[in-house]
């Protein structure tokens, strides 16, 4: 039987699309784009995000 998780939030930085390539303008003599690789910092590449924890006030 197949256990089936929960899906992790989606992070909001990145919409799921956490590494992307970006042109940089120039072209190689070959006449390629060159581009850079950037990765989103607050879900560490994974494209979700670990959900907050719930706080609770006990007492009174």
């Amino acid at each position: 039987m197949p256990q089936h998780t929960l899906p992790r939030p989606i992070c909001t930085h990145c919409d799921g699309f956490p590494t992307v390539a970006i042109t940089t303008g120039q072209t190689t003599p070959t006449g390629h784009r060159e581009t850079v690789t950037a990765t989103c910092h607050p879900c560490n590449g994974t494209g979700h995000t670990i959900p907050a924890r719930t706080y609770t006030h006990a007492g009174a």
